[in-house]
């Protein structure tokens, strides 16, 4: 069944369809970059956890050290 509309109408019809399109680009664009950032945040927050727990170890191994050190020389 197909129905035949005036040249406006379908002009209408085309540019609406083309309105359309674009708008779903964009959001879709606007959503990849949200999704971008998230993963780049949560990356940054492992990145931060691993690099505090890494200095933790690090404090605790150098005083440790120290302690040894110093029950030798006792």
């Amino acid at each position: 069944m197909t129905e035949t509309y005036s040249k406006s109408r379908q002009q209408a019809e085309t540019a609406f369809g083309n309105l359309q399109t674009e708008f779903f680009a964009k959001n879709n664009a606007a959503e990849e970059l949200e999704s971008v950032a998230q993963a780049r945040e949560a990356k940054t927050f492992r990145l931060r956890e691993a690099r505090l727990a890494k200095e933790q170890a690090d404090r605790i191994s150098a005083t440790s050290a120290l302690l040894a050190k110093r029950s030798k020389s006792s």
